[in-house]
């Protein structure tokens, strides 16, 4: 059996996630890379890789995957790693730049304006450079670790977390662990349970402060906003709740055309199986 191949996001809120994969023995059953969200995406899709942390969005786009079942990066409301940053209040945006490195978030964006704040905008697709974003449009979408460092105090500030559950009441998923349905025959691993035990290990709490202590000066952030992102703002389980909000998700982005149908959402049971 070949060693399944793992792309996963380089990004603060999937160090949890992947606590068992760095400091566990789980990564010496897997060859890992590390990439932005998008790029897991086209990883999977492209079959350069068989296990990726994929952007929600992507499970429209891609067929013949299969969810890992109980495990996200999602928010129950603030989310403050996906905001939209904007020179003028949010009724009055009309450009808007679009971090090239989301899939989920832009998706989001184009909702929200559709449904929720007046769909009259023109989007453009740019690198997550906010000053050049805002140098030739209203607002710029921004995600991830770049999020965490804008400077709210000078600009109108949207976080799309805190947005879609105002609107919707629901929490929103951002991405999930999803694995190639081919990719199954190369492995006899409970992929399932490594992955929600790298999870549960990562939050422990000694585990959570070493993160903490790693990332804050690497993000330039207090060890206490680090901390607080982590356990405040990201939630890490797909559980019933969410997968209301995500369905929820589909369907909106499906009815403005953001997205693709989605198909069903089909899960990797103990056994292997695809399942509904």
């Amino acid at each position: 059996m070949r060693r399944l191949r793992i792309s996963a996001i380089s990004y603060l809120n999937t160090a949890p996630l992947m606590w068992d994969f760095v400091h566990g023995g789980a990564g010496s059953a897997f060859d890992i890379s590390y990439t932005l969200p998008s790029q897991c995406a086209a990883a999977l899709r492209e079959g350069s890789a068989d296990i990726g942390i994929i952007p929600a969005a992507a499970y429209a786009a891609i067929p013949g995957l299969v969810i890992l079942p109980g495990v996200a990066i999602a928010s129950r409301r603030a989310v403050r790693s996906i905001l939209l940053v904007s020179k003028v209040p949010v009724e009055k945006i009309r450009t808007v730049a679009l971090d090239t490195s989301s899939m989920t978030s832009v998706a989001l964006t184009k909702v929200l304006f559709a449904r929720l704040w007046g769909g009259k905008q023109t989007f453009t697709a740019m690198a997550p450079d906010l000053e050049q974003m805002l140098e030739q449009h209203d607002a710029g979408l921004v995600i991830g670790d770049p999020a965490l460092k804008v400077d709210r105090s000078r600009y109108h500030t949207y976080d799309l977390g805190t947005e879609w559950h105002r609107w919707t009441g629901k929490p929103f998923v951002y991405a999930f662990w999803a694995v190639r349905q081919a990719a199954l025959q190369d492995t006899t691993l409970d992929l399932a349970a490594i992955f929600q035990e790298s999870r549960n290990h990562g939050l422990q709490h000694e585990n959570l402060d070493q993160i903490v202590g790693d990332w804050a000066p690497r993000l330039g952030l207090r060890e206490v906003e680090v901390k607080n992102y982590l356990t405040d703002n990201i939630h890490y389980y797909l559980d019933p709740p969410c997968l209301d909000g995500l369905q929820l998700f589909y369907r909106h982005a499906h009815e403005c055309g953001a997205l693709p149908a989605a198909p069903r959402l089909r899960f990797l049971d103990v056994a292997k199986a695809a399942v509904s």
